[in-house]
């Protein structure tokens, strides 16, 4: 072979062969476990599930409020009315007419009549 003919294959291989000092970037996109959009929709939701359990929260605790204080009325309420029902009878034991006839003796009226009738009112 003649030299120039080896020098044109020696170039024309070298342009040819595959260069292995070059080291090619790959970028490797690293994909997220949840979208930026998922992430705003589960933002968006646990908030609106942390603002309904303190308005539950809230509630409940008006509610067992009123509760409290509708159990104390009740008891006042009760106890008035045991009170209510002490004070008629104690009304209906004074104004028995053996007692009325006794104090009038005592004080020095006369009964004219035996017979003592017990008087009753109208409310119209």
């Amino acid at each position: 072979m003649s030299a120039s003919h080896a020098r044109s294959w020696e170039q024309s291989y070298t342009s040819h062969a595959p260069k292995e000092d070059k080291q090619i970037a790959v970028k490797v996109h690293k994909k997220g476990w949840i979208t930026k959009g998922e992430k705003m929709l589960y933002s968006v939701i646990g908030f609106c599930l942390i603002i309904a359990c303190i308005y539950i929260v809230s509630f409940s605790s008006s509610t067992d409020t009123l509760n409290r204080e509708l159990q104390s009325l009740e008891q006042t309420v009760q106890k008035q009315q045991i009170e209510n029902e002490g004070l008629v009878y104690e009304k209906k034991q004074l104004s028995r007419p053996e007692r009325i006839t006794r104090i009038a003796k005592e004080n020095g009226l006369k009964i004219q009549d035996a017979e003592v009738k017990q008087a009753t009112a109208f409310n119209n």
